[in-house]
């Protein structure tokens, strides 16, 4: 089997509401994923060792604790596979960001090795392998633009206007952690129905906590307001704005302040990931 290039695409969430906490700790969530054509990419090398390889190594992180190694190990242990397989990633999306870099990693791993290696599991089968790596793989499993609910892994497809987006990234990470356990965090937003979604004003309940304990993320908010409402995504530290075309988006890249790491993309209902797939392999692809 020839060596396969195959996209990890970035998501926006375009509204976060927290509407309860349980006992184990995790919160209930309803957000609405905007699947970008913009990310990551990971070169995949089957081999017969068995042995899961990946370069470069990430700065800081552990083999046994990146998301890509434990996304094939995690396949090889379900479907008793004895392949292995090299990876290479090429990494442009920023980490502690939200925009889904390490959970779409895993994704792209889990979609692309279990055709590979011919495990033959089908989509459902392998988002319910993803949530046990974390609540966002599900959908970039899917692939889909999607309203979300439970955790963020209970997904219900929707279509939506696929415009440019400006994405900022401040110079500072995240911790998802510290921001789900601070003592502001809203959590108790009413549940929205999916059919009332074009009458809600979009917001994320996790902004107002993290644009108090950093402050780059309220700066880069504040600029953004030169344009469209600004949104933080996820639990930061990434925020975006919409404009209806190309043109409009690279106007506004061209004037984002140096000292921020920021691109412009597309929203995209359907991920590049599976539209390559297709284009690499043929035949049909199991059904859920």
């Amino acid at each position: 089997m020839p060596s396969v290039t195959l996209p990890s695409p970035a998501k926006l969430n375009l509204f976060l509401h927290v509407t309860g906490r349980r006992d184990n700790g995790y919160h209930d969530l309803q957000t609405l994923f905007q699947i970008l054509d913009f990310g990551d990419s990971l070169t995949f090398t089957p081999n017969n060792s068995g042995e899961i390889h990946l370069r470069p190594q990430i700065a800081g992180v552990l083999a046994e604790n990146n998301l890509i190694v434990r996304a094939a190990l995690l396949l090889q242990q379900k479907t008793q596979c004895t392949q292995g397989c090299d990876i290479m990633l090429d990494k442009v999306l920023p980490m502690g960001a939200g925009l889904g870099g390490g959970s779409s990693n895993a994704a792209t791993v889990l979609v692309a090795l279990n055709r590979l290696w011919e495990c033959r599991l089908t989509l459902d089968e392998l988002a319910e392998l993803g949530c046990q790596l974390g609540a966002d793989v599900p959908v970039f499993v899917h692939g889909i633009s999607a309203f979300a609910e439970g955790i963020g892994e209970l997904l219900t497809p929707i279509q939506l206007p696929e415009q440019w987006y400006l994405v900022i990234t401040p110079e500072c990470q995240v911790s998802t952690g510290e921001i789900f356990s601070h003592p502001q965090l809203t959590r108790n937003s009413p549940p929205i129905k999916i059919r009332a979604l074009s009458g809600v004003q979009y917001r994320n309940d996790c902004q107002a906590v993290v644009e108090s304990l950093y402050p780059e993320v309220k700066q880069a908010l504040e600029w953004l307001k030169n344009y469209r409402n600004p949104l933080m995504t996820g639990t930061g530290a990434s925020v975006f704005s919409c404009f209806d075309n190309q043109t409009e988006a690279q106007q506004a890249l061209d004037r984002v302040p140096k000292r921020w790491n920021a691109f412009i993309a597309r929203g995209a209902n359907n991920s590049l990931l599976h539209r390559k797939l297709e284009e690499f392999f043929t035949g049909a692809w199991p059904s859920g």
